[in-house]
């Protein structure tokens, strides 16, 4: 329970290695946000944990371990919030920024593929707005995954 398989140090280096990964593979995949996972995304991200848990432990099962890349792990996630909050251009890059997806009641066919957004929540996020798709102005999908919809003047 108490001895490690492997010394302290490797802990903390398989953890930041799979934290970094992740937080790539992650941040390319698109921009849902928590609140909005279908079931398949959180089907994925309960899979995701499965399968990088041993790369993370190296085989220990040990209670030590495991602390030490839970430790890990919030610690880099503290570092990247903090990254993320003091510098513009990495908020940019670790979080993105607002995407224009429509313009004038007309939403771009193109670039709502590219960002994997459907109808339905095309349809939801003007409901939300309380906007007709004619009475539309413009829409951004937000960096949050949020969609924005500002009603005409």
């Amino acid at each position: 329970m108490f001895d490690m398989d492997l010394p302290w140090w490797e802990f903390i280096v398989r953890g930041a290695v799979v934290y970094l990964a992740l937080l790539v593979m992650v941040r390319l995949s698109g921009r849902r946000t928590v609140g909005q996972f279908t079931p398949f995304d959180l089907i994925v991200m309960l899979l995701l944990s499965e399968a990088v848990s041993n790369s993370m432990t190296g085989g220990d099962n040990s209670l030590g371990g495991g602390l030490i890349i839970a430790a890990t792990l919030l610690a880099l996630n503290t570092a990247v919030a903090m990254l993320s909050a003091n510098s513009r251009a990495m908020a940019k890059v670790l979080d993105g920024s607002a995407v224009l997806i429509g313009r004038d009641g007309q939403f771009f066919d193109k670039i709502v593929r590219r960002c994997h957004i459907t109808e339905a929540d095309l349809e939801q996020a003007l409901r939300a707005a309380d906007c007709a798709r004619q009475d539309m102005q413009t829409a951004f999908l937000e960096a949050d995954g949020d969609i924005t919809i500002q009603k005409k003047k």
